[in-house]
């Protein structure tokens, strides 16, 4: 059996026009452990920390409508915003 040749790229991967011929590709090459490696996600640490904030009860009613409607939690949907802001406000850092 020959070895299968590395793809180091996740541009060197082409379309696949059916199932078949993806098939064929992949019984030939393999994706390289370092491309798999540098595609996992690493936390910085600390996930992430809780705090308490009060909101009018109408407002949160609203955030989490918003939230349901972007099939999003609305606490994560309020973390987005932040990070969102805060590169608009300091994008230096």
């Amino acid at each position: 059996m020959s070895e299968l040749t590395p793809i180091r790229r996740w541009e060197d991967i082409p379309f696949f026009p059916n199932p078949k011929e993806e098939a064929a590709y992949w019984a030939i090459h393999q994706l390289d452990p370092s491309l798999l490696a540098a595609s996992l996600s690493r936390g910085e640490g600390q996930e992430s920390t809780s705090i308490t904030l009060r909101i009018d009860p109408r407002m949160l009613s609203r955030l989490k409508r918003l939230a349901a409607r972007r099939y999003l939690n609305y606490q994560s949907m309020i973390k987005q915003w932040l990070a969102e802001r805060m590169e608009k406000e300091n994008p230096e850092s």
